[in-house]
């Protein structure tokens, strides 16, 4: 089979497809002929050996992808051959023809999907669920502001939002980004690159804004998140989903709000945890309150491309690779 893969820690350009052997699975593992490939953030830290990220070599990346099962090992009673499924912390890498992976992180795939939306549901849509109902605790009429609202978390965040009756505010740099927040039925859309942009929601005669966040959800915490804490309404939480460097806060903007900020890495989440996230979506999905955005699709040729485009800012919805394609 033919597979994207690097020797050591490197920059993107590193990636090359290579001809390899189709991985075996054991008798817990099921082996998918992979559809398309998630591209994420992660897998450009993982590739490169930063955040604390490490990876065997050779190594391929991709933890996120769709396809049809082909072999199921003689324990696993949960899939057959044919199903088409998604999957995330697959067990050989998702750039390529084939992948292995455990029934635990495998889950159905909606028909109204094709592999390339399946693609984007791993990381995305699984990180968004857990930042809004699990993390924040979000409940329909609650105010919130996706800060960052474009890209594939922020998108998923936004489509769920929604779908369970939350007000909706998001944040973009650029008129693309607002007409696709629009489009996805945002009626109130800031830009997050033109200072002040949470000034409306941030009191300055009282300590805390009546019309201030019930819940932010950051997705670049050490440029907003002093911001984001002076608008929060009382009880407010903002779920940090990501971050590049650090920040300085006060710790009052918190004490006066009775607030609080919670981290989200879905590292930490336990496969109980994925299964029961993934049975929540699944209907969302089937029933198209949710829809992935695929911005673009790559050859898997062009993988470091790809693993370039996706740091950028001003990201309009997912990136994914056509594994067909070599």
């Amino acid at each position: 089979m033919y597979a994207a893969q690097i020797t050591d820690y490197g920059p993107a350009s590193d990636l090359k497809v290579v001809e390899v052997e189709t991985p075996s699975i054991n008798d817990d593992q099921i082996l998918v002929k992979v559809g398309a490939a998630g591209v994420n953030p992660v897998d450009t830290y993982i590739r490169s050996g930063t955040n604390n990220y490490k990876a065997n070599f050779p190594h391929t990346p991709g933890l996120d992808g769709a396809g049809t099962v082909v072999q199921v090992g003689t324990n696993v009673t949960e899939f057959k051959q044919g199903d088409r499924v998604y999957f995330n912390r697959n067990l050989t890498g998702s750039a390529a023809e084939f992948a292995v992976c455990a029934p635990a992180n495998t889950f159905p795939l909606a028909p109204t999907l094709s592999f390339e939306e399946g693609a984007c549901l791993g990381v995305p849509y699984t990180t968004a669920y857990r930042a809004l109902f699990d993390r924040a605790q979000a409940k329909a009429g609650q105010k919130v502001l996706v800060h960052g609202g474009t890209g594939a978390v922020g998108l998923a965040v936004v489509q769920l939002a929604l779908a369970a009756g939350l007000e909706v505010v998001a944040s973009t740099s650029t008129d693309a980004g607002e007409a696709l927040l629009k489009a996805q039925g945002v009626k109130q859309v800031l830009r997050h690159n033109e200072a002040d942009h949470l000034a409306p929601f941030q009191p300055t005669d009282t300590p805390v804004s009546a019309s201030g966040f019930d819940i932010i959800i950051e997705m670049l915490a050490n440029h907003n998140l002093a911001e984001d804490l002076k608008a929060l309404a009382h009880g407010g939480c903002v779920a940090v989903i990501g971050n590049r460097g650090t920040v300085e806060i006060n710790p009052r903007d918190l004490m006066a709000r009775d607030a609080s900020v919670v981290g989200v890495a879905l590292a930490n989440v336990k496969p109980e945890e994925l299964k029961r996230i993934a049975k929540a979506l699944y209907p969302l999905l089937q029933g198209k309150l949710l829809k992935p955005v695929v911005r673009k699709t790559f050859a898997l040729s062009e993988l470091s491309q790809a693993h370039e485009e996706v740091l950028l800012t001003g990201a309009l919805g997912n990136l994914v690779v056509d594994t067909t394609q070599n």
